[in-house]
């Protein structure tokens, strides 16, 4: 399998043996594909069986699509073995192999099995052999048999239909995780923030943009990383998706195959644009935005990132996939996440506070701010300024505050409403439905939506906004239990949409 992001394509090994001693490998091989002819080897003289002593060529077919990646090493093993009727053709006839190989003949597990099994399921393909430690990522793909092998002769054994001897496992190699959400935050933890909370569950309802604004210490940290855990499981569609590119990644763990919840990504301020978009020069990787997908974006200090990462996110906060653009290839990856944005007012945090003195001048608090340019801010559903705690709250918070567990009920019940609403359509939820489906599927009485476009006309608002205060009204209603958004629903979503600017 030939992957180009997390796209897939079967490659066929053809291999031909005769002429003078050698080793050919065309059809477009990178480095460390054109080293496998050294790893193939030596593998199979170490896994006992004879090595033809003759002229090998092996093609890769497509020969005009780049093949990336040490994960060929066990097909064109295989194949030279068959060329060599070393092996039953018959057993090897439609079969994907995936693994390197060792230089004694063990199997090495590799990124990427997941999308390549899926894309193998969908070219008709019904048996795979992986490395053991790919195995139960495999498996997640229905419909396809997948054989988990320690070595190359554990293959060779199963084609032959021999028994298979035994190896000692592949040693555990401790992997990055991929992006957990921690259970044990809870939005009972925030002290007061009432409003701020309340603008925190309509955006996991509905899946709306979030932009969090105010002094240190506020509080926008805590509620941004309790967002996620207001979100539903993911539906299986969805995990495997989202599955497949942090296998991708290479940042999915052997004893967790199948990503359930929703990742949360919050990358530092000083995180290069490629790892935030994606790239690489030789092998593209997605990117943070790509690692959220389907979950939450947490850009903490937003303006303090790089501008070239904060307008990359104009292309999939509309689309919700990034196209990275290289020389040699051009991949596609899934980005359709939930963004919260958290910024002071100013550089010395202080701009607006009734205790502390602004130290920033006029033009400084306003070249701050700019740092997110106006398309990006137009592109948030909500804004809601977040000020510190009294010690009201803080004295009172364990009595009245709302567990996550409660809040979480009230947006899986809305998420379900949408659901019902949006079935045979390709969207899941009100932030992603189209204007033009909304306004012709489920039109509004004038007299309802007539304070959002009264906005528009004061230009307090883009029509670009006016839009998604329609959308926001009917995630308010949702939450609300109303069967279509009433004017109070739009005067709400005008509050979160404007907040107090």
């Amino acid at each position: 399998m030939a992957l180009v992001g997390v796209q897939g394509t079967v490659v066929d090994i053809d291999v031909h043996i005769g002429g003078m001693p050698g080793f050919t490998l065309v059809g477009l091989p990178d480095a460390s594909l054109y080293e496998a002819r050294d790893r193939v080897r030596a593998a199979i003289l170490s896994s006992g069986e004879r090595w033809p002593l003759q002229k090998i060529t092996a093609s890769l077919s497509p020969a005009a699509l780049p093949k990336r990646g040490s994960h060929f090493d066990l097909g064109v093993a295989v194949a030279v073995l068959s060329a060599a009727e070393e092996l039953p053709e018959a057993a090897i006839e439609d079969v994907v192999f995936i693994g390197e190989l060792g230089l004694d003949g063990r199997l090495r597990s590799v990124p990427g099995v997941l999308p390549a099994v899926l894309a193998a399921s969908k070219a008709g393909v019904r048996r795979v052999v992986v490395p053991e430690r790919n195995a139960r990522e495999a498996s997640q793909v229905p419909g396809v048999h997948v054989l988990g092998a320690r070595s190359l002769r554990q293959v060779l054994a199963f084609l032959r239909g021999a028994d298979m001897p035994d190896e000692p496992p592949e040693e555990h190699v401790a992997l990055p995780d991929s992006l957990p959400h921690d259970p044990g935050l809870d939005l009972a933890d925030v002290a007061g923030q009432e409003e701020a909370k309340r603008a925190v569950e309509v955006a996991a309802a509905g899946h709306h943009h979030l932009l969090l604004e105010g002094p240190p210490g506020a509080g926008k940290t805590m509620l941004a990383r309790r967002l996620p855990g207001l979100l539903p499981d993911l539906s299986t569609e969805e995990s495997l998706e989202v599955t497949a590119i942090h296998s991708v990644a290479a940042v999915l763990p052997p004893d967790r195959p199948l990503v359930i919840r929703p990742p949360f990504a919050d990358p530092h301020h000083s995180a290069s644009p490629v790892s935030i978009i994606g790239g690489g020069s030789r092998i593209v990787r997605p990117g943070a935005i790509s690692l959220a997908h389907r979950g939450v974006l947490f850009l903490d200090e937003a303006p303090e990132f790089n501008r070239q990462v904060i307008e990359s996110l104009r292309e999939p906060l509309e689309n919700g996939k990034i196209v990275v653009s290289r020389a040699a290839t051009t991949a596609v990856f899934p980005a359709s996440f939930l963004l919260v944005l958290a910024q002071n007012p100013c550089e010395c945090g202080n701009h607006g506070s009734r205790y502390r003195e602004c130290e920033c001048t006029p033009y400084s608090v306003r070249r701050y701010r700019q740092r997110v340019s106006g398309p990006v801010r137009d592109r948030i559903d909500i804004y809601r300024r977040v000020l510190p705690p009294s010690m009201a709250d803080i004295d009172l918070r364990l009595q009245i505050a709302e567990t996550t567990k409660a809040v979480a009920e009230r947006v899986a019940i809305a998420r379900e409403r949408q659901t019902r609403r949006l079935a045979d359509t390709p969207w899941r939820v009100n932030s992603e439905v189209p204007m033009a489906f909304l306004k012709r599927e489920f039109p509004l009485p004038g007299e309802v939506t007539a304070p959002a476009y009264e906005k528009l006309r004061q230009g307090t608002v883009t029509a670009r906004g006016a839009d998604r205060i329609v959308r926001l009204a009917w995630t308010v209603a949702d939450l609300a239990g109303h069967g279509r958004p009433t004017r109070d629903d739009v005067h709400v979503a005008i509050g979160l949409r404007v907040g107090d600017r």
